[in-house]
């Protein structure tokens, strides 16, 4: 009976370091991420491992339980790629990478970030498809995906992102017809231009990847 306090008391020890695990593996996606990327100009110099969690790095925003909730790396000259790390940062709500150099294909992971208000990819050289899990991002408002080279067709799911404002693909390589379903009636045709979209689609005449 006299190892119950005992076991109380590591419970208790235990379930306060539960944020600092969270922050912790958040780190580490970030750190990860700063593996994958070129910075000539050191702007991730401050992204040290060893700290309890990266709250004090600078381009990282916490909320008050230390939780990354904010990126800032638009127009910082970094080149490279993403990966699926950046998807373990569940309570982000703004992603900025806008204006920089970087190349390959967007995460799906990307699609697990489910309190993102805000995905700037702007000007950047993103190739392959948009990827479909984007269109779980119920509380998405803001997508700018333009000035990039990616191909294929809009994918007809995001048309479900009712809470989306704004939205940009213009200056890309897609292709078929340009979904009307949802907040895509609202969205001006400037958003699609530069691409060889076929476009807005004819329900019941124009196959949706008509095109590509």
């Amino acid at each position: 009976m006299a190892s119950l306090p005992l076991f109380s008391v590591l419970f208790t020890f235990l379930l306060s370091l539960a944020p600092a695990f969270s922050t912790n593996s958040e780190g580490n996606a970030l750190h990860a991420l700063r593996s994958r990327l070129s910075d000539p100009t050191n702007v991730l110099q401050s992204w040290d491992p060893t700290l309890v969690n990266p709250c004090t790095w600078f381009h990282v925003t916490c909320d008050s339980n230390n939780h990354v909730i904010r990126l800032d790396l638009g127009n910082s000259n970094i080149s490279g790629t993403l990966g699926s790390e950046l998807g373990e940062l569940k309570h982000l709500q703004y992603l900025e990478l806008y204006r920089n150099d970087i190349t390959g294909k967007i995460p799906k992971e990307l699609g697990n970030l489910k309190n993102l208000v805000s995905m700037d990819l702007y000007e950047n050289r993103f190739e392959g498809e948009i990827p479909k899990s984007l269109a779980k991002l119920k509380s998405l408002r803001f997508l700018r995906l333009n000035n990039n080279k990616l191909a294929g067709s809009i994918p007809r799911e995001l048309t479900g992102l009712s809470n989306l404002k704004v939205l940009d693909v213009s200056n890309n390589n897609l292709c078929g017809t340009i979904p009307v379903d949802g907040p895509f009636s609202t969205f001006p045709m400037e958003s699609f231009e530069h691409n060889r979209l076929n476009g807005p689609e004819l329900k019941g005449l124009v196959p949706y990847d008509f095109g590509c």
